[in-house]
């Protein structure tokens, strides 16, 4: 192979500088540094002996193959040893021609090899630098990269003139809403100072209407008692009873029998500043109406407001209306009263009532009282001579007089001068019952005076509250003359 390779080298017409360069590259094995120093000072080139680059071709399988695997290019070719002379061969001198080296910018002379080395190195890939880079670029290369650069910092000098001159957004406004205060609206209503029923204000500056109701056997049904805000029963004569009954927050368009008064009547009905309606009475009371300055709406002067109806006989007939009352008062300038109601409270039954009956007995059984406690409506249906006390409207229409609360107060009874009309002892204070709610609490009335109003107090001296609605109160003479179960 060693032959072949001579062989070409001599028949070939090589210029003396490439075969200089040719022979750094492949012959010696040298860097183009030192083959051009070679070169220029005319130093032989290093050829090995025949017995060593056989030795090395055995070794190397790349060297040993056919003379078409060996190649050179840019310095990458693999050390081929300088093959020595044969004995019949003259031997070419080089040392007459003149070496030129042959620049080659684009390529790094490769690195120092060691000559002990058993195989070739690979020569490093050149990195150019930037500014080699740069010195090789093209005038249309220039514009684009001067283009590309000028948009690079237009946009970025945008970008952060945007950035420091852009006005803030505003922060955005939250809303605190306040909690608006819970206004409790005030009540449209309050509690009447005669029932504690609800009612519109100024119906409390309304009069308070006193009207008196005959009891005889004659007069039943009555009309409007039910209806009445608070009721007092006691003996007028002969131990027929009658009614003084109240009127304020309510209304009747037919009330009835009306009849005539009585002194003890007078002092209750002061009590709550009231006007009192009514038909004579006796000569006791015509004169305490004079002498205690009585609101009076006396039908003997006042027949306008009256009416006799003709499905009843006289004294029996007597009948009126809560709006002709209220009228007459007006007229006479009977105005706003001035008086103390019952103290009151939210009705509370028992879960367990007792009693359940109730006996008052007042005179004889025409007259005497029963009460049964209706647990439905916290109430007691009132019976009168062993059957249901009933009313009766204009219609014809009968219903039970039922109260929510019911109260005998003892007191002592007697009989005037007259020996015929009854006295009572209604200035004091004395033993009490009040049924409400299904039980019953014993306690003491008061009354100081005409004008003062009753006060109830339990045994221990605190106030008894009574229910709203209709108060049913009635005088006894005795502790004895109350009895319940």
């Amino acid at each position: 192979m060693i032959d072949g390779f001579r062989r070409r080298r001599r028949d070939s017409d090589v210029h003396p500088v490439v075969r200089a360069h040719s022979a750094g590259i492949v012959v010696g094995g040298l860097d183009k540094v030192t083959a051009q120093r070679r070169a220029a000072h005319d130093e032989p080139p290093d050829f090995k002996p025949p017995e060593v680059a056989a030795t090395e071709d055995e070794r190397d399988p790349v060297i040993g193959d056919t003379d078409e695997r060996y190649e050179v290019a840019r310095g990458d070719a693999p050390e081929v040893p300088e093959a020595q002379p044969a004995d019949d061969e003259p031997v070419e001198n080089t040392d007459d021609h003149t070496e030129e080296t042959i620049d080659e910018p684009d390529e790094e002379p490769p690195e120092d090899e060691d000559d002990n080395s058993e195989s070739p190195k690979k020569h490093r890939k050149h990195r150019r630098s930037l500014k080699e880079w740069l010195k090789t670029r093209t005038k249309k290369q220039w514009i684009i990269i001067g283009v590309i650069a000028a948009v690079l910092l237009g946009g970025g000098g945008y970008a952060a003139y945007a950035l420091l001159h852009h006005p803030a957004k505003p922060a955005p406004v939250v809303h605190v809403q306040k909690k608006k205060a819970v206004v409790v609206p005030k009540p449209t209503t309050v509690a009447s100072t005669l029932t504690g029923l609800q009612v519109d204000p100024s119906v409390n500056q309304l009069p308070v209407t006193g009207l008196m109701i005959e009891n005889s056997t004659l007069a039943r049904p009555q009309s409007g008692l039910d209806k009445a805000g608070v009721v007092f029963e006691a003996v007028a004569e002969g131990g027929i009873t009658r009614f003084l009954t109240l009127w304020q927050d309510t209304n009747a368009p037919y009330v009835g029998p009306v009849r005539s008064v009585r002194p003890y009547y007078i002092q209750w009905a002061l009590g709550f500043d009231a006007a009192i309606g009514h038909v004579g009475g006796s000569p006791e009371a015509l004169a305490d109406m004079k002498s205690w300055n009585v609101k009076d709406l006396d039908q003997f002067y006042n027949g306008g407001s009256y009416q006799r109806i003709p499905s009843r006989a006289a004294p029996h007939n007597v009948y009126t209306s809560l709006d002709q009352l209220n009228a007459l008062e007006a007229a006479k300038g009977f105005g706003v009263p001035h008086y103390t109601g019952f103290e009151r409270k939210i009705d509370a039954p028992s879960k367990t009532p007792n009693p359940t009956s109730v006996d008052l007995t007042i005179s004889s059984s025409d007259f005497n009282v029963h009460y049964d406690y209706d647990a439905t409506t916290n109430a007691y249906k009132r019976s009168e001579g062993g059957v249901p006390h009933m009313e009766i409207d204009q219609a014809g229409a009968q219903t039970q007089i039922t109260p929510k609360v019911v109260i005998a107060l003892v007191m002592t009874q007697g009989i005037e001068a007259d020996d015929l009309h009854t006295s009572y002892g209604t200035i004091g204070s004395g033993h009490m019952y009040v049924f409400q709610d299904g039980i019953v609490t014993e306690g003491t009335w008061t009354k100081t005076g005409n004008t003062a109003q009753f006060t109830f107090a339990d045994a221990s001296g605190q106030t008894i509250k009574l229910n709203a609605g209709q108060t049913w109160i009635t005088a006894v003479s005795s502790t004895g003359n109350v009895a319940f179960k």
